[in-house]
């Protein structure tokens, strides 16, 4: 049997031709790869990297937890009592967070644990710079979770003409009424609150470590403000919300470790007085 051996047509040169050209174009381009991690990627603004923790906006009502459904969520909490506000009030038992755990090595990043939160303590950020050379060491805690809170972009902006949401506009209103005595100008309430005016810089932390810490008799503290972080961040640019929201973290985190010190101040005191008795 002769093999029938193909003639110089049926070669088809003209495709051969082609491919060539286009191995040779592409060799003679200049690289476009970016030299990641020394130019960071645009990511674009509903990244789903990992999911931060607002734990002050937590209420531990367990929602997320139950609703994960690789149950990646460690959350665990003790109850308080709270003392009364004034006369006739009734003590208040509440809830408070001791831990806030996600594991993101089972987490697949359905996002049903941000959208389930009734309070706004999850958010998305788009930091993907977490990689761990264990599994174990994915289990990350409340401070890390808490840290990316920085990376979370503002909110999108609401289109022209519509109304603004009810909890602002209240808010607006009751910020007028408050300023208002003290011959606060409403046009300053009509920006939002952002910054009224320069003596609130140091009244409400000052007065928060004027009180007595011994008529509290556990580790609570008041939604405050500290003044001079969020007139730091406004400066800097950040968004109205996450300047809000770091500024009242940064008063709490500072009034319980003054509460934390105090304590241990008062505890070894006893201490040495039982000793010299």
């Amino acid at each position: 049997m002769k093999l029938k051996l193909p003639s110089l047509p049926e070669l088809k040169v003209p495709g051969l031709a082609k491919g060539m050209a286009v191995t040779l174009k592409t060799m003679l381009r200049r690289s476009v790869t970016q030299q990641y991690p020394h130019e960071k990627p645009d990511l674009p603004p509903r990244t789903r990297g990992v999911i931060a923790l607002m734990e002050e906006n937590c209420t531990v009502c367990m929602l997320c937890s139950r609703e994960c459904p690789d149950w990646c969520i460690y959350i665990d909490s003790h109850k308080e009592v709270v003392p009364p506000k004034g006369e006739g009030a009734r003590a208040r038992t509440r809830n408070l967070l001791d831990r806030f755990a996600i594991d993101f090595a089972l987490c697949m990043y359905c996002g049903i644990c941000v959208e389930v939160c009734p309070f706004d303590a999850l958010f998305w950020s788009p930091e993907f710079e977490y990689s761990e050379y264990s599994l174990a060491e994915l289990t990350h805690e409340m401070p890390r979770l808490r840290a990316w809170m920085d990376t979370v972009p503002p909110p999108p902006m609401l289109e022209e003409g519509a109304e603004p949401p009810k909890e602002i506009a209240e808010a607006l209103k009751g910020a007028a009424k408050a300023a208002a005595p003290a011959g606060a100008a409403p046009a300053a309430a009509a920006d939002g609150g952002a910054t009224t005016a320069a003596a609130s810089t140091t009244t409400a932390p000052a007065a928060a470590a004027a009180a007595p810490r011994e008529a509290t008799p556990a580790i609570h503290v008041e939604a405050e403000v500290d003044q001079a972080v969020y007139d730091q961040l406004i400066a800097e640019g950040k968004s109205e919300r996450v300047a809000r929201a770091k500024a009242k973290s940064a008063f709490v985190r500072r009034r319980r470790a003054e509460i934390i010190a105090a304590r241990g101040a008062g505890t070894s005191e006893g201490e040495s007085t039982k000793g010299e008795a």
